[in-house]
C-alpha cells in the first residue's frame, strides 16, 4: 500500500504532519508513505528525527492555503503539495491521499485530478462521528456539497453503508435519516421524497433519526445534505469544547471541587478519548474514483498515524472498487427495468 500524505496541509503543518507520519511508517511498516511538500524542509525534519525505510519524500514547491478559493487555488497551484499527492493518485504512483488542508480544494482535487465514480452525482464528507456505544456513526455529507437532492442522499446512504460493511466490519449497518421528527411524514419535500427512496434501497434503513439521538448510536450511518451536517458537526464539536470547559472550571473554584476533580478525572479521560476526533484519524471522501482521506484542520501527529491506519484499512477493503461494483448492479438492474 501507498499513501501519499500532504506534508504542507493543516494548522499544524509540517511538524507535525512528518511526526504522525514516522510514528505511522514505524507502526505499519508494509505501507510505504510519501509525504509530498518542500523537499528542503522535510529533509531537515526527518533529519532531526529520523526517517524509517519506508518513508519517502515527494517534492512539491507550493501550498495551498486554508482560506483560498478550492477552484482557483488547484487550477492555479499546479504545484501545491495537495495537487501534487492527488496527481501520485491519478498516475498510479500512490493508492491513496491524506490531507489536513483545505476541505474545499481537497474536494477539488479529488473531483478534477483524481475523478468521480462513474454514477455518482456528488462525492460526499464521510466523517465519523464518534457515539456512547464506541460503535461511532458515519456521517454523511457534513460539508462537501451544500446542496443536495434526494437521489443523492440515496447514493450517499449506498456508500456509507458500504463503507461501514467493509472498513468497519459491520454485516448490516444501520441507515439513518436525519430529519426534525421520526415520524415519516416530517421534514421538507427533499427528505420526504429521500424517505421513500431509502426504503426501497439494498440497505439496512431505520427512518428518520432527530439530532439529539445521534450520539446514542441510533444508526451506524447518518444522511443529511452538507448544509445541514456541516451545522450539526459543529454544533456538537462546541458543546463538546463547552462542556469541559465548564466542568474544569467547576472542578477548580474550591479545595473541596479539586478534590473531586482528582477522584473522576480518569473516567472524564476515558470519556474523552472516545469522543476524541483524533482518534479517528480521518474522514473518507465518497464517490471518488480513489480513496481520498481528510484529516481535521488542527490534527496533531496522533490524528495523522491513526488517519494512516484508517486509510490503509479502506484499501485492504477494496472500498472504491467495492463501491464501484454496487453502483454497477444499481445501473444493470435499471436498465434491466
Amino acid at each position: 500500500m501507498r499513501i501519499a500524505i500532504d506534508a504542507f496541509g493543516g494548522d499544524h503543518a509540517p511538524e507535525e504532519i512528518v511526526l504522525g507520519a514516522q510514528q505511522a511508517a514505524q507502526e505499519y511498516a508494509q505501507t510505504k508513505i510519501i509525504l509530498v511538500g518542500d523537499e528542503a524542509k522535510l529533509s531537515k525534519l526527518l533529519q532531526m528525527k529520523g526517517a524509517p525505510s519506508n518513508l519517502f519524500i515527494k517534492h512539491a514547491s507550493d501550498v495551498i492555503a486554508t482560506d483560498e478559493e478550492p477552484v482557483r487555488a488547484v487550477r492555479r497551484k499546479q504545484d501545491a503539495s495537495m495537487v501534487v499527492a492527488a496527481k501520485m493518485v491519478r498516475n498510479g504512483e500512490a493508492d491513496a491521499i491524506i490531507s489536513a488542508g483545505n476541505t474545499g480544494a481537497l474536494m477539488t482535487a479529488g473531483l478534477l485530478i483524481v475523478g468521480r465514480l462513474q454514477g455518482i452525482e456528488r462525492p460526499a464528507l464521510a466523517p465519523m462521528i464518534p457515539t456512547m456505544n464506541g460503535k461511532g456513526v458515519l456521517a454523511l455529507d457534513l460539508g462537501a456539497n451544500m446542496d443536495a437532492t434526494a437521489e443523492q442522499l440515496l447514493q450517499y446512504a449506498v456508500m456509507g453503508s458500504i463503507y461501514r460493511n467493509k472498513v468497519d466490519q459491520m454485516s448490516q449497518p444501520r441507515v439513518g435519516l436525519l430529519n426534525v421528527g421520526a415520524e415519516r411524514s416530517k421534514g421538507n419535500e427533499m427528505t420526504k421524497k429521500a424517505y421513500q427512496l431509502l426504503e426501497t434501497a439494498p440497505i439496512q434503513f431505520v427512518g428518520n433519526v432527530e439530532a439529539r439521538e445521534i450520539l446514542n448510536g441510533v444508526c451506524d450511518v447518518l444522511v443529511c445534505d452538507g448544509f445541514v451536517g456541516n451545522i450539526m458537526l459543529k454544533s456538537l464539536e462546541g458543546t463538546a469544547t463547552t462542556i469541559f470547559a465548564a466542568l474544569k472550571e467547576q472542578f477548580s473554584q474550591s479545595f473541596i471541587t479539586k478534590l473531586a476533580g482528582m477522584m473522576v478525572r480518569p473516567g472524564l479521560r476515558r470519556f474523552r478519548k472516545k469522543m476524541d476526533y483524533k482518534e479517528i484519524g480521518a474522514a473518507p471522501m465518497l464517490g471518488l474514483s480513489g480513496v481520498v482521506m481528510k484529516c481535521h484542520g488542527s490534527s496533531d501527529a496522533r490524528a495523522i498515524k491513526n488517519a494512516v491506519r484508517q486509510t490503509n484499512l479502506a484499501l485492504a477493503a477494496g472500498l472504491v472498487d467495492t463501491i464501484k461494483a454496487e453502483l454497477g448492479k444499481g445501473e444493470s438492474s435499471d436498465a434491466n427495468d
